[in-house]
C-alpha cells in the first residue's frame, strides 16, 4: 500500500476496506448516520496521513485504530443534557409502532414467488449469498448505483407483499406464473390488488 516515497492508493484502500470499516463503525456507534460519518472520517484521515503507515500488511489494523480514535473523540465531544431541564409536552411524543410480526417461511416464499425474477435474484445475492453491493455490481456487470436502487425497490416490493398495510406505494412486480393454480396457503393469504 504505502511504500517509502509512494503515496497511499486511497481508491484501492477504500475499495478493499470500506465494508469492514463501516461494519465496525456501525457496531461502535449504533446508527447508520454516525457509522457513515465515522467511515468517511477514517478514509479522509488515511488519505491525509498515509505516509504514517509503516507496514502495508497492517493497513486494516491501522484503519481500525483511526476509527477507534475518531469514535472516542466524537463521544467525548457529546455533552449530555440533563433531562430535568427539558420541557417536553408528552402529548407531542408519537406513539411507538408495534414491530412487524414474525414472518412465516411459507409466507416469505409466497411473497418471493410473486416478485419478478430480477427482484428475487438481487435479493438472493444480497441476503442469501451475502454479497456486497460491489460484488453484485461486478457479477451482474452493472453500476453499483443501479444495484442499490434495484435492491431498494426489490426490498420495498417484498415488504409490500409481506406487510401491505406498512408498505410504501411501490408497484408490485407481476407474478412470474400468472396462469398457475394457487396453493391452499396462497388462498388464505391476502392478495394485494
Amino acid at each position: 500500500m504505502a511504500a517509502e516515497g509512494n503515496p497511499l492508493d486511497i481508491a484501492r484502500l477504500v475499495a478493499e476496506h470500506h465494508e469492514a470499516v463501516y461494519r465496525y463503525a456501525y457496531r461502535l456507534s449504533g446508527t447508520e448516520t454516525d457509522a457513515e460519518d465515522l467511515t468517511q472520517q477514517v478514509f479522509l484521515i488515511a488519505c491525509q496521513k498515509g505516509g504514517q503507515l509503516r507496514q502495508a500488511d497492517s493497513v486494516r489494523s491501522w484503519l481500525f485504530a483511526i476509527l477507534r480514535n475518531c469514535f472516542l473523540k466524537s463521544r467525548s465531544k457529546l455533552v449530555p443534557t440533563p433531562a430535568g431541564t427539558l420541557e417536553i409536552p408528552l402529548e407531542n411524543i408519537p406513539q411507538q409502532e408495534s414491530p412487524p410480526p414474525a414472518i412465516d417461511p411459507e409466507q416469505l416464499q409466497y411473497a418471493l414467488d410473486r416478485l419478478s425474477p430480477q427482484d428475487r435474484m438481487i435479493l438472493g445475492m444480497f441476503y442469501f449469498e451475502n454479497l456486497s453491493y460491489r460484488e453484485i455490481a461486478e457479477s451482474l456487470q452493472i453500476p453499483i448505483g443501479t444495484v442499490m436502487s434495484r435492491l431498494a425497490r426489490a426490498k420495498a416490493r417484498l415488504r409490500g407483499q409481506l406487510f401491505p398495510h406498512w408498505a410504501q406505494q411501490v408497484p408490485a412486480s407481476p407474478p412470474e406464473h400468472p396462469s398457475r393454480v394457487p396453493t391452499p396457503l396462497e388462498k388464505k393469504l391476502p392478495v394485494r390488488p
